[in-house]
């Protein structure tokens, strides 16, 4: 059960960082070689490769590779992931558990 919640905090991990989320901003308009992003964030080479693979770990984003670069893109089946984890982390379960700690 705990390497499931390692798993999910890297989902979550994704998006908690002011950068990750503008590189997600970025993606929105679709794939984009490294170097695009490296032009529009104010970031080195070795930060860009920092967020990137946190990003690609946690499965919200793909990556490919075509000679020297690297080009990046929103995975839908991520994206839809993370959508139903939150959904499901953040229902109530059907059962009422009950303590009597207190009482």
């Amino acid at each position: 059960m705990k390497s499931v919640y390692k798993e999910h905090a890297k989902v979550f991990k994704a998006f908690c960082d002011e950068k990750r989320l503008q590189i997600l901003d970025l993606l929105r308009g679709g794939e984009k070689c490294a170097c695009v992003l490296l032009e529009q964030l104010d970031l080195g080479q070795s930060g860009l490769s920092y967020h990137m693979k946190i990003l690609v770990e946690s499965g919200v984003v793909e990556s490919r590779q075509e000679g020297k670069w690297t080009y990046y893109k929103i995975s839908e089946k991520g994206r839809d992931s993370s959508i139903n984890l939150l959904k499901e982390i953040t229902t109530p379960n059907t059962v009422t558990e009950e303590y009597n700690c207190c009482k």
